[in-house]
């Protein structure tokens, strides 16, 4: 069996129905609106609601960081990488891939960051690398369930794919030569990050188009995985914004010209 708990994230995967729900167990002693709200979320769809003591939510979910939530679910259905490409939310492609993370927390935070930043889906290893579990799902707020998820066997052969079909890949690797503001991010793009401590292995290194850093001006040598994705992914949408309201600006300027 699959579990899936914590309030946001079984509320987020009820509304994606990414996944076939078997039932939804919640705390006995747990009245308030939003488990409520939830109860009638189930009953709506058709998802059995049982009512289990704490102790037994802690066992389902291997802790107890529940919120008095634990869904028994279908295991996640991953798309390919077909789907991720053809996903694209705006003008341009956004994909995130990770080479090898390991850390479900890091893998959540990444992947709630995805969706706020307007990612088109994130492509992870089917070896090596952590999937997305029940603690993924939580740390993730339920954005899991949202974006397209791919897992791929080889991530070196993925980029080279994604430069196939015209989408430029941009490595993260504290020893890029460029920083990571200097690249112009409105293009079709894959942002590739590394795993914890390792990096990127050397062959994805080799095949990225650009390798970027991110300065580090203290003692310690490098960000969190998810915090230095988290950096790149918003300046990637800070750019593409800018460019956005410039396009709007010189449209209204040629309108007014021409009345």
């Amino acid at each position: 069996m699959n579990y899936i708990y914590g309030i946001n994230a079984v509320s987020e995967a009820l509304k994606a129905r990414g996944h076939a729900f078997q039932w939804v167990g919640m705390a006995k002693e747990r009245h308030d609106l939003r488990l409520q709200r939830m109860i009638e979320d189930c009953r709506r769809i058709g998802v059995p609601v049982r009512f289990l003591t704490r102790t037994e939510l802690d066992r389902m979910a291997g802790n107890a960081a529940h919120q008095g939530v634990v869904a028994v679910t279908s295991a996640k259905q991953y798309s390919d990488l077909d789907d991720v490409i053809g996903a694209k939310r705006g003008i341009y492609s956004f994909i995130i891939v990770l080479d090898g993370v390991e850390d479900p927390h890091n893998l959540g935070a990444l992947l709630r960051t995805a969706d706020a930043a307007g990612a088109d889906g994130v492509i992870i290893p089917e070896r090596r690398a952590v999937g997305v579990t029940g603690t993924v799902t939580k740390a993730s707020a339920g954005a899991s369930e949202h974006l397209p998820i791919a897992k791929v066997t080889n991530i070196a052969r993925t980029v080279e794919e994604l430069k196939d079909r015209n989408i430029w890949t941009v490595g993260l690797d504290e020893r890029g030569k460029q920083t990571y503001d200097e690249i112009d991010y409105n293009m079709d793009c894959a942002l590739v990050l590394g795993a914890e401590g390792k990096g990127l292995h050397d062959l994805v290194k080799k095949k990225c188009d650009f390798l970027v850093s991110i300065p580090m001006l203290g003692k310690v040598p490098s960000l969190n995985v998810s915090v230095a994705g988290a950096v790149v992914m918003y300046e990637t949408v800070r750019q593409r914004r800018l460019k956005q309201l410039a396009q709007a600006a010189d449209q209204l300027q040629t309108t007014e010209d021409n009345q």
